[in-house]
């Protein structure tokens, strides 16, 4: 057991969270992100449908194999993702602002791909739940963005 913590703590470098400046409510607000990254990834990952039909009401009759393989590749990735803003959140906050900016571009795209032109393309104008989320994380993410420039 000692051998795997000390393989594992030599992949974290010391933490950085003494030089972190900026506010602490954004770092935290990081760590519930990270969270709320996690959490849906494991569905994708986990669910037969990778939530697609029973979370976002999509019709999967068509090309079913390939939509819940596009959900459980794109699971997989924003697993992984999650886990880095996580680390961040918790042990390297310097990374705070460059977290959440990436994540800004991020959920801003998204937004865009679910609102603009190709989303308009959806049966039935539906919209599945996180093209919801993504209207509200845009502006609360710019504003932790900005609590995490500002000197606390």
């Amino acid at each position: 057991m000692a051998q795997l913590t000390a393989a594992v703590m030599s992949l974290l470098p010391a933490s950085t969270n003494g030089s972190y400046r900026g506010m602490k409510a954004a770092a935290w607000g990081l760590t519930v992100i990270a969270a709320a990254t996690i959490i849906p990834a494991l569905l994708h990952i986990g669910l037969p449908d990778g939530g697609a039909g029973v979370i976002g009401g999509l019709d999967l009759s068509g090309a079913e194999r390939t939509i819940v393989s596009l959900f459980a590749w794109a699971g997989t990735t924003q697993f992984v993702w999650g886990l880095m803003l996580l680390a961040i959140s918790l042990r390297y906050r310097t990374l705070v602002p460059l977290g959440l900016g990436l994540l800004t571009v991020e959920r801003a795209l998204h937004t865009w791909n679910m609102w603009g032109p190709k989303g308009s393309h959806l049966a039935g104008g539906h919209h599945p739940p996180e093209a919801w989320a993504t209207l509200v994380s845009v502006p609360v993410l710019t504003l932790l963005l900005l609590m995490s420039l500002r000197r606390a």
